[in-house]
């Protein structure tokens, strides 16, 4: 089930879907050390009838420009209204939720509000956890290790739970504690261990035709003093308090996001601050940025998203800073240059957000040989960012940090990691993580971060090196001019794949959307006849003709595949129908023809969004559903870049053209 809202401050991560239901919780790292089991639910007992709040009648959504949720739900049979709204605080690894209770009978009534919560600390289902009631905060404890988490709540000023109870789930047939409270009342289990959950309840004095309100939190630490610690502080300041200045700062630090996107319609100015936002989320502070914190990619592939890829870091990072907001990127460069030390100027594949190399299927060795399992555009990519942001702001202090620990061992490596017979990179993985050969997304990836790093070296004085760059990008461009591009077919070829024999390469002509690449890194301009060429061989080919349309990977895209035939070559990507956009942005001659041919594109990833404003992966080509992961940073981080070249397109073109601007009113 994709994640309806994802909530955090770079240490703790909280994901809720639809119904509420908490499905992953990360601490102390974005995406590392899951502690979430089963899904953990919201129950409502009154006048003897109970139910759960994902049998409510719903509506999800975060707060305007905030990372606080905003549930709201209906339930006709109790005659209630409920409005939840949820945010991990912004200083303290606290996770606070307002739960609000509507009346809808016409008289005073009493409401029980059931919180439970099934964690599995440290992930694995291995058990080992302890929980148990503290009489003393009248507060509940649940602890392996060194993590632990409390929950507490306050109603009417009271702090503590009302009732609780400990127990065992998913082991030997205990169904959970949330079976405890279908009847109104919890048994007051004082403990338990191993496979454990909990159940706490609150009772409100619901007057007629009015409100009655729970504020309940969970904090999140590395040992019982620190959550007891913060459960105080949340006593002490109040709960409402790290409400209201979580929503606060958000709401600050998405007021500079607006002007630069005025000429976007409304919904789509809404979904690229949804986007800002998401992407900052899924930022750890560590400087890792998470390719996706939704877990239940595990049913299909027995691992997650809940990694730092180099390319999608260094994508979302790059369209986080030219949006305004550097922090990030500067981190996710302290990050690298980390992974760096000790290493032959390469990144691998993808790292833990702790920097602990990730899982891989790259193999270190094959038909009896040796070879890197590396995505070379994964670190090519990463100085790419750099001078990006050096050439935007000619931020010196961060270069001149960065030069010696990623610009020069990574430029290095690249100059040197080529085929002297063409100038271009050895075969490497692709992109996409499935074939090995000389890619032209990867091709175009590392002359960019040659080019880039010739300039920089050029910027410090170190005229050697800067030399040496630039006559390694002038050989790459030369090599893809005349080994990439297929005269016969009139379009580049997406890889060159080596032949058995090591005796050379074969051009692969499958059309695939990353050759994109080729234009959006700066090798060609977009308008090269050879790049329009393909480009437009990529729409007419790789756009689908059945259902809703969108851009497809590449022909005969097998992942997650719901249907291969001549008008669906794959499902659509939200990234790849927003590379056809941004071509199209960095094409049109006129505003008419700019408005026509990308809002259109816009507006069909705005349709693809969840209704709280999350982007998949990739969707259903049928029924629009999300399929894979939902959100994916790197499509957030695809569409704030086309959005952006968007609007400055527009600005430029209407001052060519002199026409006036007008603000689209949506």
């Amino acid at each position: 089930m994709p994640r309806a809202l994802v909530l955090g401050n770079g240490r703790l991560q909280v994901n809720l879907d639809d119904g509420g239901r908490l499905r992953d919780l990360y601490h102390p790292w974005v995406g590392h050390e899951s502690h979430a089991g089963m899904p953990s639910f919201i129950g409502f007992w009154v006048d003897g009838t109970f139910a759960w709040f994902d049998a409510f009648e719903r509506r999800v959504a975060y707060e305007d420009e905030t990372l606080v949720g905003d549930i709201t739900g209906n339930h006709a049979g109790l005659a209630i209204e409920v409005r939840i709204r949820d945010a991990v605080d912004l200083e303290s690894d606290v996770l606070v939720r307002h739960i609000e209770v509507n009346d809808l009978a016409g008289r005073a009534r009493e409401v029980r509000v059931f919180l439970h919560h099934d964690l599995s600390i440290g992930g694995g289902g291995e058990g080992g956890d302890t929980v148990y009631y503290d009489p003393e905060l009248h507060a509940i404890v649940q602890y392996k290790g060194h993590r632990w988490f409390l929950i507490d709540g306050r109603v009417e000023g009271r702090n503590g739970v009302h009732m609780f109870t400990c127990g065992r789930a998913g082991f030997h047939g205990f169904a959970g504690t949330w079976a405890d409270a279908e009847d109104g009342e919890l048994s007051g289990q004082p403990i338990e261990q191993g496979a454990v959950d909990s159940c706490a309840g609150f009772r409100l004095s619901l007057p007629a035709g009015r409100t009655a309100a729970l504020h309940a939190w969970l904090c999140a630490g590395g040992s019982h003093e620190e959550v007891t610690a913060l459960d105080a502080m949340v006593r002490r300041t109040g709960p409402e308090r790290l409400l209201e200045r979580t929503r606060r700062y958000w709401r600050s630090w998405a007021a500079t996001a607006g002007t630069a996107t005025a000429s976007l319609p409304v919904r789509l100015r809404g979904l690229y601050v949804r986007s800002l936002l998401t992407a900052r989320t899924l930022c750890d502070h560590a400087g890792g940025v998470i390719a996706s914190t939704d877990r239940d990619i595990l049913e299909h592939a027995r691992d997650t998203y809940c990694y730092v890829w180099p390319r999608d870091a260094a994508l979302t990072t790059a369209a986080l800073d030219a949006a305004g907001y550097s922090q990030p990127l500067r981190g996710f460069l302290a990050f690298c240059a980390d992974r760096f030390e000790g290493a032959r100027g390469h990144l691998l594949h993808k790292y833990l957000p702790d920097g602990a190399v990730g899982s891989s299927w790259h193999p270190w060795y094959s038909d009896g040989e040796a070879q890197l399992p590396i995505q070379e555009d994964e670190t090519a990519l990463v100085l790419w960012a750099l001078g990006e942001h050096h050439r935007r702001g000619g931020d010196r202090e961060l270069l001149r940090e960065m030069y010696r620990r990623v610009v020069e061992p990574a430029a290095d490596f690249m100059a040197s990691f080529r085929d002297w017979r063409t100038g271009l990179p050895l075969p490497g993985w692709d992109l996409w993580e499935e074939r090995r050969g000389v890619h032209a997304f990867t091709v175009a990836a590392v002359w960019a971060a040659l080019d880039a790093a010739a300039r920089m070296a050029a910027e410090l004085g170190d005229d050697t090196k800067g030399t040496l760059y630039a006559g390694a990008a002038a050989e790459v461009r030369r090599g893809a001019d005349e080994h990439l591009w297929d005269a016969q077919a009139g379009r580049f070829a997406r890889q060159l794949a080596p032949r058995a024999d090591r005796s050379g390469y074969d051009r692969d002509l499958t059309l695939d959307a990353s050759l994109w690449g080729l234009f959006a890194f700066g090798m060609y301009p977009a308008t090269d006849p050879r790049v329009v060429a393909t480009m437009t061989a990529v729409r007419e080919r790789l756009w689908l003709r059945a259902g809703d349309g969108g851009v497809a990977r590449y022909q005969r895209d097998y992942y997650h595949c719901v249907e291969l035939s001549d008008d669906v070559p794959g499902n659509p990507w939200v990234i790849c129908t927003l590379w056809l956009a941004d071509w199209l942005v960095r094409t049109a001659r006129s505003p008419a023809q700019l408005e026509e041919t990308v809002l259109p594109l816009l507006e069909w990833v705005e349709r693809h969004a969840s209704p709280a404003g999350l982007l998949p992966e990739q969707v259903n080509p049928f029924t629009g559903g999300p399929l894979s992961v939902a959100p994916l940073a790197w499509s957030h981080a695809a569409y704030v870049d086309v959005c952006l070249g968007y609007c400055q397109a527009l600005e430029a073109l209407r001052a060519e053209t002199g026409e006036e601007a007008e603000r689209v009113a949506g």
